[in-house]
């Protein structure tokens, strides 16, 4: 594959500024990294809002220096190898998981790479001051032609899942840690708070493909709401958060006793109530991830966790081992992403797709930029 010397990227130059279609150098892949092309990236939802706001939202979590190449979730094929690349080969179909560390803490010595106090996504943003590092390791994100990232981040994808839902593995991922964390399996009754949303939608078809029992599903629009019941009638219940008490309506179901565990996939911007209505919802021993980021400070029984010898955990992301497995399971036939309706952009109009992100079907719509 010839290689060009340049390359056409999206930049932002100041915060909430547009992006700003540009030529690039190429980037060149250290000894234990990869070129990728990229094919399509995933739009964050409420991207748009994220990238104006985000110093003010979430001064603690910085964003790449400026001018920089954002892009959370690319797909593409590989274009060149470090010399000390094994096991991948150019013209492999791969997604890209944008998690970084710094690979030699003792976090990630241990395999623990998402507690590494340097851990950044690659084209959005870091969890500490200390992601400066990162960045500048890897400053080229998904809203690009090509980009540069570590071999140990590369998921090889299967020729029935297109690019477009290969970008769509990182917030699947997230629901699909989540299960892993609550042990998810046969038997197994799961509660999912906004779940017609990006994450709640990748925490049910993931969550059926694990063969739970049953999946009590929240939210707010009734009419997604039956979208979602029919993907597997016998198995999905889902209720209004506009028609009452989440917590009564669960323990009608399950006869007094609470779901195995509770998903939360709503944002900063939701209310708290139905998160503690989550909580309140599980059995003894029972276990709650919170997967959407809601934001600000929670009023919790701790007490109440403590005698009921229940769990909450934060889930941040997956990694690069999970999102193999995933794609491994859309290989099988396991799981079906043809639910996901994708709408591509070309890179000139990253703007526009991205401005426009919020007006879409749920967790549903999919929206990618095809550089």
């Amino acid at each position: 594959m010839t290689i060009a010397q340049t390359m056409t990227a999206a930049r932002m130059h100041t915060v909430g500024g547009e992006m700003k279609i540009e030529t690039l150098p190429m980037p060149t892949p250290g000894d234990m990294d990869v070129l990728v092309r990229v094919k399509a990236c995933g739009i964050v939802p409420n991207l748009h809002n994220i990238l104006a706001n985000w110093p003010t939202w979430f001064p603690h979590m910085p964003q790449p220096p400026l001018p920089a190449v954002f892009g959370l979730d690319p797909a593409g094929e590989i274009a060149g190898l470090g010399k000390q690349v094994h096991g991948l080969k150019v013209g492999d179909r791969v997604y890209v998981n944008p998690g970084r560390s710094c690979g030699s803490c003792r976090h990630c010595r241990r395999g623990d790479s998402i507690s590494c106090k340097h851990y950044a996504f690659q084209g959005y943003f870091g969890f500490s001051e200390h992601a400066m590092q990162t960045f500048a390791d890897y400053p080229i994100g998904g809203l690009s032609e090509f980009m540069v990232a570590p071999a140990s981040a590369i998921v090889k994808i299967p020729d029935n899942m297109d690019y477009g839902q290969a970008a769509r593995l990182g917030y699947l991922g997230t629901a699909y840690s989540a299960l892993k964390k609550v042990n998810a399996g046969p038997g197994d009754t799961i509660l999912v708070n906004g779940g017609t949303g990006t994450l709640g939608i990748g925490a049910i078809i993931f969550g059926l493909a694990m063969n739970v029992k049953g999946l009590l599903i929240t939210a707010r629009n009734r009419k997604l709401l039956e979208e979602i019941k029919a993907l597997a009638p016998s198995r999905i219940e889902i209720f209004s958060i506009e028609d009452g008490s989440v917590a009564d309506w669960v323990m009608a179901l399950t006869d007094g006793e609470g779901v195995d565990a509770f998903l939360d996939c709503n944002g900063p911007g939701a209310g708290h109530d139905t998160f503690r209505q989550g909580l309140l919802s599980m059995r003894r021993g029972g276990i709650a991830v919170d997967i959407g980021a809601i934001a600000g400070p929670v009023e919790i029984d701790v007490h109440r966790l403590m005698d009921r010898n229940q769990r909450l955990y934060g889930s941040a992301w997956l990694t690069t081992a999970e999102g193999q497995e995933m794609a491994d399971m859309v290989e099988a036939g396991t799981v079906d992403l043809s639910i996901f309706e994708t709408k591509s952009f070309p890179l000139a109009d990253v703007n526009g797709a991205i401005s426009g992100i919020e007006q879409r079907h749920g967790g549903f719509s999919n929206y990618v930029i095809c550089p």
